[in-house]
């Protein structure tokens, strides 16, 4: 694990770099424990596959003294590491037409059927191991290497709100309509974002999917 100035109001703590769910769960453990702690200068906390970034205000505070506060928080009990799937979010897919974008593209990479791509994606649980790049757009891993695929070659003006997508060995769900490359192969009813609610975000950081065709 190591620390890095991300800007001049924020720190970087890089894990392993790798796509892993023991240091996801690493990532979140320290996550939670920042935020549980009387750190007054935290002004943000963001998890991602193997990193975090944290946020601080350098009128209070300097790069060292915040980075040695993280790390004296950092878990060392491995029984905080350990993956939990207490909760288990089941989620519906439309695969048909005319929800499923890229399908024939994703047959010509995969060299599948479609009904082969649908059993696929929705064969394995995924965790949701980060949230961005849009408000509540997640983060899925990992895909069967079965439907491994690349992103579009030209990113799509407008994708869908709540369509379902590939790129590389992840899947994720736009929580609104956006410019993306991702491969579409389908799209769910479950709205995922609501600005409207006290808590908009449908996912949170570890959480397991499971998809379902509908």
């Amino acid at each position: 694990m190591t620390f890095h100035p991300f800007g001049d109001s924020a720190l970087l703590i890089n894990f392993e770099q790798k796509i892993d769910e023991v240091i996801n769960a690493r990532v979140i453990a320290l996550a939670e424990a920042i935020e549980a702690a009387p750190i007054l200068e935290a002004t943000f906390i963001t998890p991602a596959y193997c990193s975090l970034a944290v946020g601080y205000d350098p009128l209070k505070i300097g790069f060292e003294d915040f980075s040695k506060k993280i790390k004296s928080l950092t878990p060392t009990d491995p029984s905080h590491f350990a993956t939990k799937k207490d909760r288990v979010l089941e989620i519906p897919v439309y695969y048909s037409e005319p929800h499923c974008l890229d399908m024939s593209e994703v047959m010509q990479q995969t060299g599948l059927l479609a009904p082969e791509i649908i059993e696929w994606h929705t064969s394995v649980e995924y965790r949701v191991y980060m949230m961005g790049f849009l408000p509540g757009f997640v983060y899925l891993g990992s895909l069967p290497k079965q439907i491994y695929c690349s992103r579009k070659t030209t990113p799509r003006l407008k994708v869908p709100a709540q369509s379902v997508g590939l790129a590389g060995q992840q899947t994720g769900i736009y929580p609104s309509e956006a410019p993306g490359g991702w491969q579409i192969i389908g799209r769910t009813p479950q709205k995922i974002f609501d600005s409207g609610k006290q808590n908009p975000f449908y996912f949170m950081t570890g959480d397991i999917v499971k998809f379902y065709a509908v």
